[in-house]
């Protein structure tokens, strides 16, 4: 996928349109890489968001609540320096090319009048984020590039301003046909919709496909295969489509495999055909915000849980390689009853003999057929020497398997809640979320020397849903959570809702004394199977009881329950039913 330069222009003017003259109100940096600025205008406000990430590059306005640092970043502290109260007076675009330009005029140190610069870079892993002056010079940048880092152009502060290289390519919007067409000659020989994208400036490869689509009736032709009716037919698409973009009557396409986003685009999307599934949307922004808000989300914590998943995966790694080595050991002791025969031989012939043999071969009277057995000695031991060795390596091996057991299900235990603490990090959404979570490993002796660093970061509250039915459905957010939720917040006679042997949160139906509809429990069984580790599968099976049937364990780590009197029922995670059931 990717946010190309005719997407860019739809954000252009949608930018113009909502909040040209809006006025800086705040300015956050939810991470290295992520700048939402609020403007503020008559009647409203919206945010913007900025982010030069490489796996998702892009400007638009978001309604999606970020948390952000407690300790504002310099690059943000840079901003607000030079763009509080600053106004936005022009938004610029070159072309096509996936640059936009964020004109803010505002007043300096000196009093004077100013016009400060965000160049927004949308190129993949080169993408930017840059503050440039009026006279050109770059203040700052999101990603500073040194001569080392790259031979095409620095990006420091002080330096004059450069715009990145520019393609040979031509500008869908104004190319003439002619030019198309020469153009077309000078490219080598490939396939059509590459052809194409090597032709226009600010194409998308899903964008340049649904053009050969349309151009070719969906057959796959090289650029010199191309007759000249199905040429005509592109630029017939091509026309219509600079058409909708100048009257602003574009169709923004997602389009889905199995639910989870796949690409995206302005206008219908048909060269899937039936095989994968298509939702539209009215504003540019509001299809980025859906597309990217998930992945975002797991990036942004991917960055602030780093440490705390490295923990997880070697704690793992050992539990893992320890409880092989106890097993090993537990399978090697279930041999002990033969240490105890081979001593009952030994003893029952100590007249056949002597110290110094090595061997002896007697008649085993435990085995039916009385059949011969070869018995290795300690040649510097006496034959009752010998005998006792044998009667002390089965005692050894009885009491390893006595405590191996109880080790390994201790293990196995162990292994549950690491896997429990790592899929709670997946799915945290703020830093006050992961410092929970950091406090819990801390007191089960997992985090050595921790000191909350962010005391004034509150701990967010369950995550509340009503049902279709009206119910309220609370779900915890990590293991302590889950632990206070089930064991002190919920009453006797709501419901239990979990996922059955997966990590998950707990869920509960809060009853108020009523009687639980089956479209509740089933929906609170959905929220269980996407609040879990089980969100991208399907037949999800899902335990559900009364709270009274939930006890826990005296010594359980966070969120180990027991339960008794349970039904199962599967289901299938549904991130927009879950979206539209929260509170």
């Amino acid at each position: 996928m990717a946010l190309d330069g005719i997407y860019l222009s739809t954000l252009k003017n949608e930018i113009e349109k909502v909040a040209l003259n809006a006025r800086v109100d705040k300015i956050y940096q939810p991470s290295k890489e992520e700048i939402v600025i609020g403007l503020r205008f008559r009647g409203g406000g919206v945010k913007l968001l900025i982010s030069a990430s490489a796996s998702s590059p892009r400007v638009h306005f978001t309604n999606i609540a970020l948390e952000n640092p407690k300790v504002p970043p310099m690059f943000c502290m840079l901003l607000r320096k030079h763009l509080s109260t600053a106004r936005l007076v022009k938004v610029r675009q070159l072309g096509l090319d996936r640059i936009l330009f964020l004109d803010f005029e505002t007043v300096n140190e000196l009093g004077d009048m100013v016009i400060i610069t965000i160049a927004v870079e949308i190129m993949g892993r080169h993408s930017n984020i840059i503050i440039v002056n009026q006279d050109g010079k770059i203040i700052d940048a999101v990603k500073r590039i040194t001569d080392e880092m790259s031979s095409v152009r620095s990006v420091l502060p002080g330096m004059m301003y450069e715009l990145p290289p520019a393609q040979d390519k031509l500008d869908l919007l104004t190319a003439q046909r002619d030019e198309v067409l020469e153009k077309f000659k000078q490219v080598k020989n490939q396939d059509f919709a590459k052809a194409i994208m090597a032709v226009y400036q600010g194409v998308s490869p899903i964008l340049s496909r649904e053009i050969a689509e349309y151009a070719t009736g969906g057959v796959d032709l090289l650029k010199n295969d191309v007759s000249n009716f199905r040429m005509n037919r592109m630029f017939e698409y091509i026309d219509t489509l600079k058409e909708n973009l100048k009257n602003g009557d574009n169709q923004f396409t997602i389009v889905m495999e199995k639910g989870k986003p796949k690409d995206f685009t302005v206008c219908d999307i048909v060269q899937y055909g039936s095989f994968l599934d298509k939702k539209s949307f009215d504003s540019p922004s509001v299809l980025l915000d859906n597309f990217y808000s998930e992945r975002d989300r797991i990036e942004r914590m991917k960055q602030r849980s780093h440490d705390l998943l490295k923990l997880l995966v070697n704690l793992t790694d050992r539990i893992t390689r320890k409880l092989s080595v106890q097993e090993q050991e537990l399978a090697e002791s279930e041999n002990r009853d033969t240490y105890k025969i081979y001593g009952d031989l030994i003893n029952a012939n100590l007249y056949q003999m002597k110290k110094g043999d090595k061997f002896v071969t007697v008649q085993n009277f435990y085995d039916e057929n009385y059949d011969e057995v070869t018995i290795k000695l300690d040649e510097a031991l006496t034959p009752a020497q010998n005998a006792q060795k044998y009667y002390n390596e089965y005692r050894k091996a009885k009491t390893a398997e006595e405590k191996l057991v109880d080790l390994i299900e201790k293990g196995k235990e162990e292994l549950v809640y690491i896997e429990s603490i790592f899929d709670a990090v997946t799915r945290t959404t703020g830093e006050s979320e992961l410092l929970e979570i950091r406090e819990e490993l801390a007191e089960q002796g997992y985090l050595k020397n921790y000191r909350n660093k962010n005391k004034m970061l509150k701990a967010m509250p369950p995550i509340k849903y009503i049902s279709s039915d009206g119910f309220t459905i609370l779900c915890g957010r990590n293991n302590k959570q889950n632990d206070k939720l089930t064991m002190k917040t919920a009453k006797n006679y709501d419901m239990w809702v979990h996922t059955q042997k997966i990590a998950g949160s707990h869920v509960i139906i809060v009853a108020d004394g009523k009687e639980i509809p089956n479209k509740t429990i089933e929906e609170a069984c959905i929220i269980a199977a996407y609040n879990s580790h089980a969100r991208e599968s399907a037949q999800v099976p899902v335990d559900y009881t009364l709270v009274k049937n939930v006890k826990k364990p005296n010594g359980a780590k966070p969120g180990m329950v027991i339960f008794v009197d349970y039904q199962t029922a599967y289901v299938t995670p549904d991130k927009e039913l879950v979206e539209s059931l929260m509170a």
